[in-house]
């Protein structure tokens, strides 16, 4: 065991190309985890990390010895899930979610999944922040919107619309827009997690019209921008799952219903292991089931707008 430590902690630096986080990936002090990269280096009678102040880096010898090394981890690590498995989903499960929604519509979902499999404890992380999966020790993350390639494995699970609503003490007072362009005249409320905030698409291909759009009031996040909406401050143009109850309720109005804008996706996506741990089978496919069909979020408004 004291040898697959060693293995351990040298592909974790590695990986890292830190000896601090490497330390902090595998739970040992940095003066440990140098011990044991030092110890693989003197039973192997080579150098596998040049080391310098500022950065480490693999020397040829390492670069082929992380590959096998790799490999002889992640086999082992299946072989013991594997093992685990057998009595069906069990352990902790570390989840990452974005922060509106995991709180409006993933926590359901989870304390229901909780309650179903009573031997699997959750620790879950709501952020918009684009988390290292491996690099931080997260089972599985529930994204939305376009992926980035990487070697993580995805699993579609739901289409979400965005809408585009404003409250009608807002309409009442400013109008109401009819067309895409009219939107240019009124007060955004923009979302900073947008790539653009201030561009809003309605349509595609050559029906793809973007409209600019200008506005006072900015917040990193959608349940803020639905929040302002309510409130009067202007227009929002937001994921559904952010504002369908607010929607359905009459407290915002659907806008630019007879233009389509566009479909993004929720995604769960985990990464890539010859054996998936039960746990993590059992979650996804939890959430394949709970979310297929039509999302409830965007049942009961659309047709009021």
């Amino acid at each position: 065991m004291d040898r697959l430590d060693e293995i351990r902690a040298f592909t974790a630096v590695a990986e890292a190309r830190s000896f601090t986080q490497g330390a902090r990936k595998v739970g040992v002090s940095g003066a440990q985890v140098s011990k044991l990269v030092a110890r693989l280096e003197n039973r192997l009678g080579a150098r596998l990390l040049n080391r310098t102040t500022r950065d480490v880096s693999l020397t040829d010898v390492g670069r082929a010895y992380l590959e096998r090394a790799r490999e002889l981890l992640e086999a082992f690590d299946a072989l013991e899930v594997s093992v685990r498995d057998q009595g069906g989903p069990s352990g902790l499960l570390k989840i990452s979610a974005p922060v509106s929604f995991g709180r409006r519509q993933l926590t359901p979902a989870l304390l229901d999944f909780a309650a179903g499999c009573s031997a699997v404890s959750l620790d879950v992380a709501y952020s918009d922040r684009m988390v290292n999966l491996v690099e931080e020790g997260f089972d599985v993350a529930v994204r939305i919107g376009q992926l980035p390639d990487s070697s993580l494995v995805a699993r579609r699970l739901a289409a979400v619309r965005l809408v585009t609503c404003a409250a009608p003490a807002y309409l009442a007072r400013a109008g109401k827009p009819l067309f895409p362009g009219d939107l240019a005249g009124h007060d955004a409320i923009l979302d900073s997690n947008a790539k653009d905030p201030t561009l809003w698409r309605y349509g595609s291909g050559a029906e793809l019209q973007e409209v600019k759009v200008h506005g006072r009031l900015k917040f990193s996040g959608a349940e803020a921008c639905v929040a302002a909406a309510v409130a009067g401050f202007g227009i929002a143009y937001t994921p559904a799952f952010a504002a369908d109850e607010e929607l359905r309720a009459g407290r915002l109005v659907p806008l630019m219903c007879g233009y389509e804008t566009d479909t993004i996706h929720v995604h769960a996506v985990y990464p890539h292991a010859r054996h998936l741990a039960a746990k993590v089978r059992a979650f996804v496919d939890f959430l394949a089931e709970r979310y297929a069909g039509e999302p409830e979020w965007h049942r009961g408004w659309r047709e009021s707008g």
